[in-house]
Protein backbone atom coordinates (compact mmCIF):
# COMPACT_ATOMS: atom_id res chain seq x y z
CA UNK A 1 0.00 0.00 0.00
CA UNK A 2 1.50 3.48 -1.06
CA UNK A 3 0.92 5.96 1.84
CA UNK A 4 0.13 10.14 1.31
CA UNK A 5 2.94 11.83 2.63
CA UNK A 6 2.47 15.70 3.51
CA UNK A 7 5.29 18.47 3.19
CA UNK A 8 6.54 17.73 6.73
CA UNK A 9 6.60 14.55 6.04
CA UNK A 10 3.96 13.19 7.66
CA UNK A 11 1.67 9.89 6.85
CA UNK A 12 -1.65 10.65 6.57
CA UNK A 13 -4.25 8.00 6.89
CA UNK A 14 -5.28 8.11 3.56
CA UNK A 15 -5.40 4.83 1.25
CA UNK A 16 -5.54 5.26 -2.42
CA UNK A 17 -8.28 3.98 -4.18
CA UNK A 18 -8.28 0.66 -6.84
CA UNK A 19 -9.10 0.36 -9.87
CA UNK A 20 -12.83 -1.55 -9.04
CA UNK A 21 -13.70 0.86 -6.96
CA UNK A 22 -12.71 3.85 -9.16
CA UNK A 23 -14.77 2.08 -12.27
CA UNK A 24 -17.90 1.67 -10.07
CA UNK A 25 -17.87 5.38 -9.24
CA UNK A 26 -16.73 6.03 -12.88
CA UNK A 27 -19.93 4.28 -14.07
CA UNK A 28 -22.54 6.20 -11.78
CA UNK A 29 -21.33 9.61 -12.85
CA UNK A 30 -21.47 8.50 -16.56
CA UNK A 31 -24.69 7.28 -16.17
CA UNK A 32 -25.81 10.66 -13.98
CA UNK A 33 -24.11 12.83 -16.68
CA UNK A 34 -25.23 11.26 -19.30
CA UNK A 35 -28.81 11.06 -18.52
CA UNK A 36 -28.37 14.97 -18.10
CA UNK A 37 -26.86 15.15 -21.95
CA UNK A 38 -29.89 13.37 -22.98
CA UNK A 39 -32.64 15.24 -21.23
CA UNK A 40 -30.65 18.59 -22.51
CA UNK A 41 -30.07 17.52 -26.00
CA UNK A 42 -33.89 16.39 -25.93
CA UNK A 43 -34.95 20.50 -25.31
CA UNK A 44 -32.24 21.73 -27.13
CA UNK A 45 -33.55 19.62 -30.06
CA UNK A 46 -37.07 21.21 -29.77
CA UNK A 47 -35.92 24.87 -28.98
CA UNK A 48 -33.96 24.63 -32.10
CA UNK A 49 -36.29 22.77 -34.51
CA UNK A 50 -36.68 26.12 -36.61
CA UNK A 51 -32.46 26.59 -37.10
CA UNK A 52 -30.53 25.80 -39.67
CA UNK A 53 -28.06 22.56 -40.03
CA UNK A 54 -24.61 24.58 -38.76
CA UNK A 55 -26.55 26.50 -36.09
CA UNK A 56 -27.92 23.14 -34.60
CA UNK A 57 -24.36 21.79 -35.22
CA UNK A 58 -22.86 24.44 -33.03
CA UNK A 59 -25.57 23.80 -30.52
CA UNK A 60 -24.89 20.36 -30.29
CA UNK A 61 -21.11 21.33 -29.64
CA UNK A 62 -21.68 23.59 -27.29
CA UNK A 63 -23.88 21.18 -25.47
CA UNK A 64 -21.76 18.05 -25.32
CA UNK A 65 -19.02 20.82 -24.26
CA UNK A 66 -20.91 21.63 -21.21
CA UNK A 67 -22.77 18.71 -19.77
CA UNK A 68 -19.87 15.93 -20.63
CA UNK A 69 -16.93 18.22 -19.90
CA UNK A 70 -17.98 21.54 -17.85
CA UNK A 71 -20.32 19.49 -15.66
CA UNK A 72 -17.54 17.40 -14.15
CA UNK A 73 -15.18 20.58 -13.54
CA UNK A 74 -17.64 22.55 -11.96
CA UNK A 75 -18.87 19.30 -9.75
CA UNK A 76 -15.39 18.27 -8.50
CA UNK A 77 -14.12 21.87 -8.12
CA UNK A 78 -17.52 22.85 -5.72
CA UNK A 79 -17.42 19.48 -3.60
CA UNK A 80 -13.31 19.96 -3.71
CA UNK A 81 -12.66 16.27 -5.67
CA UNK A 82 -16.31 14.34 -4.33
CA UNK A 83 -18.38 13.66 -7.57
CA UNK A 84 -21.76 11.60 -7.46
CA UNK A 85 -20.09 8.19 -7.80
CA UNK A 86 -16.86 9.21 -5.50
CA UNK A 87 -19.39 10.65 -2.85
CA UNK A 88 -21.47 7.27 -3.30
CA UNK A 89 -17.93 4.76 -3.14
CA UNK A 90 -16.68 6.59 -0.43
CA UNK A 91 -14.01 8.19 -2.83
CA UNK A 92 -12.21 11.72 -3.30
CA UNK A 93 -9.78 13.54 -5.53
CA UNK A 94 -6.87 15.32 -3.39
CA UNK A 95 -3.64 16.86 -4.25
CA UNK A 96 -0.49 14.80 -4.22
CA UNK A 97 0.30 16.60 -0.87
CA UNK A 98 -3.06 15.51 0.55
CA UNK A 99 -4.98 19.14 -0.12
CA UNK A 100 -8.06 19.28 -1.82
CA UNK A 101 -7.97 20.27 -5.23
CA UNK A 102 -8.62 23.83 -6.95
CA UNK A 103 -10.14 24.68 -10.59
CA UNK A 104 -7.07 24.20 -11.90
CA UNK A 105 -6.35 20.35 -11.04
CA UNK A 106 -9.88 19.95 -12.03
CA UNK A 107 -9.96 21.33 -15.23
CA UNK A 108 -6.85 19.41 -16.06
CA UNK A 109 -8.32 16.12 -14.98
CA UNK A 110 -11.64 17.22 -17.18
CA UNK A 111 -9.64 17.77 -20.33
CA UNK A 112 -7.35 14.73 -20.05
CA UNK A 113 -10.67 12.63 -19.23
CA UNK A 114 -12.53 13.73 -22.81
CA UNK A 115 -9.15 11.88 -24.32
CA UNK A 116 -8.39 8.44 -22.29
CA UNK A 117 -12.66 8.03 -21.20
CA UNK A 118 -14.91 9.15 -23.40
CA UNK A 119 -12.70 9.22 -26.53
CA UNK A 120 -11.24 5.75 -25.91
CA UNK A 121 -14.64 4.32 -23.26
CA UNK A 122 -11.66 3.89 -20.76
CA UNK A 123 -9.17 2.05 -22.19
CA UNK A 124 -6.82 4.50 -21.70
CA UNK A 125 -7.66 5.45 -17.73
CA UNK A 126 -8.28 1.47 -16.99
CA UNK A 127 -4.23 0.92 -18.72
CA UNK A 128 -2.95 4.11 -17.04
CA UNK A 129 -4.34 2.89 -13.72
CA UNK A 130 -2.85 -0.44 -13.75
CA UNK A 131 0.10 0.40 -14.80
CA UNK A 132 0.35 3.23 -12.22
CA UNK A 133 1.74 2.38 -8.41
CA UNK A 134 -0.57 4.61 -7.14
CA UNK A 135 -3.51 3.41 -9.78
CA UNK A 136 -3.52 7.37 -11.15
CA UNK A 137 -4.77 7.80 -14.84
CA UNK A 138 -3.03 10.49 -17.22
CA UNK A 139 -5.47 13.62 -16.04
CA UNK A 140 -3.95 13.12 -12.37
CA UNK A 141 -0.23 12.48 -13.41
CA UNK A 142 -0.64 15.92 -15.33
CA UNK A 143 -2.48 17.64 -12.54
CA UNK A 144 -0.88 16.11 -9.79
CA UNK A 145 -3.66 14.92 -8.02
CA UNK A 146 -4.94 11.20 -6.61
CA UNK A 147 -8.19 9.51 -5.75
CA UNK A 148 -8.45 8.30 -2.17
CA UNK A 149 -10.32 6.15 0.11
CA UNK A 150 -12.22 8.29 2.81
CA UNK A 151 -13.80 5.51 4.55
CA UNK A 152 -11.67 3.33 6.74
CA UNK A 153 -12.93 0.67 8.24
CA UNK A 154 -14.00 0.82 11.79
CA UNK A 155 -11.73 -1.65 13.22
CA UNK A 156 -8.28 0.29 11.90
CA UNK A 157 -9.28 3.84 13.10
CA UNK A 158 -7.11 4.88 15.77
CA UNK A 159 -8.65 6.59 18.70
CA UNK A 160 -7.85 10.05 19.53
CA UNK A 161 -6.00 9.88 22.83
CA UNK A 162 -7.62 11.93 25.58
CA UNK A 163 -5.53 14.94 26.72
CA UNK A 164 -4.58 15.51 29.78
CA UNK A 165 -6.93 15.72 33.23
CA UNK A 166 -5.97 18.88 34.25
CA UNK A 167 -6.81 20.16 30.30
CA UNK A 168 -10.23 18.66 30.48
CA UNK A 169 -12.68 21.47 30.14
CA UNK A 170 -10.25 24.52 30.48
CA UNK A 171 -10.79 25.33 26.61
CA UNK A 172 -15.13 25.45 27.14
CA UNK A 173 -15.42 28.97 26.00
CA UNK A 174 -13.77 28.57 22.47
CA UNK A 175 -15.54 29.09 19.75
CA UNK A 176 -15.42 26.42 17.47
CA UNK A 177 -17.68 27.22 14.61
CA UNK A 178 -14.88 28.61 12.55
CA UNK A 179 -12.62 25.62 12.46
CA UNK A 180 -13.18 23.63 8.65
CA UNK A 181 -13.74 19.89 8.37
CA UNK A 182 -10.23 19.51 6.70
CA UNK A 183 -8.43 21.04 9.71
CA UNK A 184 -10.15 18.73 12.00
CA UNK A 185 -8.95 15.26 9.91
CA UNK A 186 -4.80 16.87 9.62
CA UNK A 187 -5.59 17.27 13.91
CA UNK A 188 -6.47 14.20 14.48
CA UNK A 189 -4.50 12.28 11.73
CA UNK A 190 -1.78 13.86 13.73
CA UNK A 191 -3.18 12.58 17.44
CA UNK A 192 -3.41 9.52 16.08
CA UNK A 193 0.29 8.97 14.67
CA UNK A 194 1.80 11.45 16.85
CA UNK A 195 3.94 8.47 18.51
CA UNK A 196 5.23 7.37 15.35
CA UNK A 197 6.75 10.66 13.93
CA UNK A 198 10.22 11.53 14.14
CA UNK A 199 10.15 14.04 17.59
CA UNK A 200 11.56 17.31 15.45
CA UNK A 201 8.97 16.40 12.90
CA UNK A 202 6.05 15.71 15.55
CA UNK A 203 7.03 19.21 17.26
CA UNK A 204 7.09 21.14 14.14
CA UNK A 205 3.63 19.48 13.04
CA UNK A 206 1.65 20.35 16.32
CA UNK A 207 2.96 23.98 16.44
CA UNK A 208 1.92 24.54 12.96
CA UNK A 209 -1.45 22.86 13.63
CA UNK A 210 -2.22 24.51 17.22
CA UNK A 211 -1.22 27.60 15.12
CA UNK A 212 -3.81 27.51 12.47
CA UNK A 213 -6.42 26.06 15.07
CA UNK A 214 -5.74 29.16 17.56
CA UNK A 215 -5.89 31.81 14.21
CA UNK A 216 -9.48 29.67 13.43
CA UNK A 217 -10.29 30.25 17.08
CA UNK A 218 -9.46 33.89 17.47
CA UNK A 219 -7.37 32.86 21.14
CA UNK A 220 -3.67 31.94 20.71
CA UNK A 221 -2.73 28.61 22.65
CA UNK A 222 -1.38 29.25 26.10
CA UNK A 223 1.77 29.22 26.33
CA UNK A 224 2.12 26.54 29.58
CA UNK A 225 0.53 24.07 27.60
CA UNK A 226 2.74 21.74 24.94
CA UNK A 227 1.33 22.17 21.42
CA UNK A 228 -0.17 18.45 21.44
CA UNK A 229 -1.88 18.62 24.53
CA UNK A 230 -3.89 21.93 23.65
CA UNK A 231 -4.53 20.06 20.21
CA UNK A 232 -5.93 17.10 22.23
CA UNK A 233 -7.52 19.52 24.53
CA UNK A 234 -9.42 21.29 22.12
CA UNK A 235 -10.73 17.86 19.99
CA UNK A 236 -12.52 16.11 23.36
CA UNK A 237 -13.74 19.88 24.02
CA UNK A 238 -15.39 19.66 20.61
CA UNK A 239 -16.69 15.65 21.03
CA UNK A 240 -17.75 16.99 24.57
CA UNK A 241 -20.22 19.52 22.64
CA UNK A 242 -21.22 17.09 20.45
CA UNK A 243 -22.15 14.30 22.79
CA UNK A 244 -23.97 16.87 24.36
CA UNK A 245 -25.81 17.61 21.27
CA UNK A 246 -26.87 14.35 20.86
CA UNK A 247 -28.07 13.50 24.54
CA UNK A 248 -30.21 17.09 24.29
CA UNK A 249 -27.61 19.07 26.47
CA UNK A 250 -29.28 17.49 29.64
CA UNK A 251 -27.67 15.76 32.94
CA UNK A 252 -26.64 12.51 30.80
CA UNK A 253 -24.96 14.27 28.47
CA UNK A 254 -23.08 16.67 31.04
CA UNK A 255 -22.12 13.19 32.77
CA UNK A 256 -20.69 11.90 29.48
CA UNK A 257 -18.83 15.41 28.45
CA UNK A 258 -17.21 16.21 31.97
CA UNK A 259 -18.44 13.12 34.86
CA UNK A 260 -18.77 14.69 37.99
CA UNK A 261 -16.26 13.65 40.96
CA UNK A 262 -17.43 10.93 43.45
CA UNK A 263 -18.58 12.21 46.58
CA UNK A 264 -16.84 10.88 49.25
CA UNK A 265 -18.93 10.60 53.02
CA UNK A 266 -17.60 12.20 55.52
CA UNK A 267 -15.96 10.70 58.37
CA UNK A 268 -17.99 9.69 61.51
CA UNK A 269 -16.80 11.92 64.79
CA UNK A 270 -14.76 9.92 66.86
CA UNK A 271 -15.00 10.03 70.75
CA UNK A 272 -12.55 12.11 73.06
CA UNK A 273 -9.50 10.28 73.33
CA UNK A 274 -9.34 8.18 77.01
CA UNK A 275 -6.31 9.15 79.10
CA UNK A 276 -4.83 6.14 80.92
CA UNK A 277 -4.37 6.76 84.90
CA UNK A 278 -0.52 7.55 85.74
CA UNK A 279 0.90 4.69 87.01
CA UNK A 280 4.31 5.19 89.28
CA UNK A 281 7.55 3.06 89.54
CA UNK A 282 10.29 3.50 91.15
CA UNK A 283 13.04 5.03 89.27
CA UNK A 284 17.04 3.95 89.69
CA UNK A 285 17.64 6.88 92.13
CA UNK A 286 14.52 5.68 94.15
CA UNK A 287 12.23 8.79 93.73
CA UNK A 288 8.64 8.37 91.76
CA UNK A 289 8.31 8.93 88.57
CA UNK A 290 4.99 9.76 86.62
CA UNK A 291 4.33 7.82 83.01
CA UNK A 292 1.04 8.00 80.61
CA UNK A 293 0.02 6.23 77.95
CA UNK A 294 0.07 7.44 74.67
CA UNK A 295 -3.24 9.00 73.54
CA UNK A 296 -5.08 7.50 71.18
CA UNK A 297 -4.71 9.16 67.89
CA UNK A 298 -8.19 10.20 65.80
CA UNK A 299 -7.88 9.13 61.80
CA UNK A 300 -8.06 11.30 58.98
CA UNK A 301 -10.46 10.92 56.20
CA UNK A 302 -11.87 12.24 52.65
CA UNK A 303 -10.02 13.60 49.68
CA UNK A 304 -6.80 14.81 50.58
CA UNK A 305 -6.27 17.86 47.85
CA UNK A 306 -2.63 18.31 46.24
CA UNK A 307 -0.16 20.60 47.80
Amino acid sequence: MSELVTGDAVVLGLRPAKLPSRALALIIDLAAVGTVFVLVSICMALATASLDDAAVAAVTVATFLLVLVGAPIAVETLTHGRSLGKLACGLRVVRDDGGPIRFRHALVRGAMGVVEILATLGAVASVASLVSARGRRLGDVFAGTLVVRERVPAGRAAAVPPPPPWLIGRFAGLDLSAVPDDLWLAVRQYLTRMHQLDAAVGRGMSERLAGELAARTGVPAPPDVPAAAFLAAVVNERQARDARRAFGGGPAAASVAHPAPVAHPAPEPLPAPVQAAPVRSAGHDGAAAVTRADAVRPRTGGFAPPA
